[in-house]
């Protein structure tokens, strides 16, 4: 029987040059649901999220990672983005010499996008102006945000991840961003196997969780020390760490022995 979930993180340990940052981590996202990753600075959301991708240097010392019901522990990330997983990074480089623009109409080619569907991507994402700028090149915070959620837009990935998009950024652009993030995890029409693979599913970090309020999101988890401790609905996790902060949580994650 195919499962029904589009990820399955299963006993994940995580380390860079001997140094453990993931324990023992577990974690399911079904076709069609976005989920919020949230905890203190440091917990291994970022490292998570970037696990998932296939950066090399992070080394999966123990468990695996399933995408679609495929092994893709030991995958390259070429290969992962080609079965449909994407990422906006929280501070992605400057890359010198190259437009916007160009990498927008490689995109464009790679994935035989509509012109008209491109450049309204472009201007819903506020980019029109940049395009013949190098990436990321002086953009402000707000503005790099916007250049990679049009970038995933562009790509239309099954999965889509994005590391703390409400950093750096005014409640103006945060609505904006928001409805940005909304368009991304519409239903698509891609020829699949079934109706459920045809819903897009997410994972979306974030500290302050202050994104969350302009987005739907269908489950919250909160990280301490490499682990998921604890999830639950979005809204009731997020007004306990308004409320109280991070310490509740952290106090609570302690007295179940994390």
């Amino acid at each position: 029987m195919k499962s029904d979930y589009l990820l399955e993180i299963e006993d994940l340990s995580v380390s860079i040059e001997g140094k453990i940052l993931i324990r023992d981590l577990n974690l399911k996202i079904p076709y069609g649901e976005v989920h919020a990753l949230l905890g203190v600075n440091g917990s291994g959301k970022s490292t998570l999220m970037k696990t998932i991708m296939g950066y090399p240097k992070y080394k999966v010392d123990k468990g695996r990672i399933l995408f679609k019901g495929q092994d893709i522990t030991d995958l390259e990330i070429d290969k992962r983005a080609g079965l449909g997983i994407g990422i906006a990074e929280q501070r992605p480089p400057v890359i010198q010499g190259l437009r916007l623009k160009d990498l927008m109409s490689y995109i464009h080619t790679s994935k035989n996008n509509p012109i008209n569907t491109q450049t309204q991507v472009i201007s819903d994402a506020g980019m029109t102006d940049f395009m013949d700028r190098d990436i990321n090149k002086d953009f402000s915070g707000g503005e790099i945000k916007r250049a990679e959620l049009m970038q995933l837009l562009a790509l239309n990935p099954t999965f889509s991840m994005m590391d703390e998009p409400d950093s750096g950024v005014d409640i103006e652009s945060l609505k904006n961003l928001g409805h940005l993030i909304n368009r991304l995890f519409k239903t698509h029409d891609l020829d699949c196997q079934s109706m459920k693979e045809a819903h897009k599913s997410g994972l979306i970090v974030t500290h302050y969780g202050n994104i969350l309020d302009h987005i739907h999101v269908d489950k919250a988890h909160v990280m301490f020390m490499g682990r998921i401790g604890c999830s639950g609905h979005p809204k009731k996790i997020l007004e306990t760490i308004k409320n109280y902060g991070y310490e509740e949580c952290v106090c609570c994650l302690k007295r179940g022995n994390l």
